[in-house]
C-alpha cells in the first residue's frame, strides 16, 4: 500500500494541502508533538493543561484538525514531500480538548 502524501510547495510546512483539502488559510493546521498533541507556542507563559510543551528537541509535526492526519515537519523540510506520519482522533479525547485550547489561545 502506498503511503498517503499531501501536496506541499518547496520545503515549507506552511504550504501543506492536506489530503482532506484543509490548508493553513482554510481551517488551519496546528504545530504538534510526536504524539499529534498540539504544542504550546507562547513564550514565557505556563503551558495550558490541554496542550503539550514545545519539544526540547524541536521535533515538530503538523496536525490537520479537520481529519487528524499528522505530518512530520523534518521530513517536509528535508525532502519537500509531505507523507502522512500517522493519524489521531480529532473528534474525542485529549486531542479534541487540545485543539479547542489551541484555537482559544490563538484567537
Amino acid at each position: 500500500m502506498d503511503a498517503e502524501t499531501a501536496e506541499v510547495t518547496g520545503h515549507d510546512v506552511t504550504t501543506i494541502t492536506c489530503l482532506c483539502g484543509n490548508t493553513v488559510s482554510k481551517d488551519g493546521l496546528i504545530q504538534a508533538n510526536s504524539e499529534g498533541v498540539p504544542v504550546h507556542i507562547g513564550e514565557n507563559t505556563p503551558v495550558p493543561a490541554e496542550l503539550a510543551a514545545w519539544p526540547a528537541d524541536e521535533d515538530l509535526y503538523t496536525l490537520c484538525p479537520a481529519c487528524g492526519r499528522v505530518y512530520r515537519d523534518a521530513v517536509i523540510e528535508e525532502t519537500g514531500t509531505a507523507p502522512v506520519a500517522f493519524r489521531v482522533d480529532v473528534a474525542a479525547g485529549p486531542i479534541v480538548e487540545a485543539i479547542r485550547a489551541h484555537w482559544n489561545l490563538s484567537s
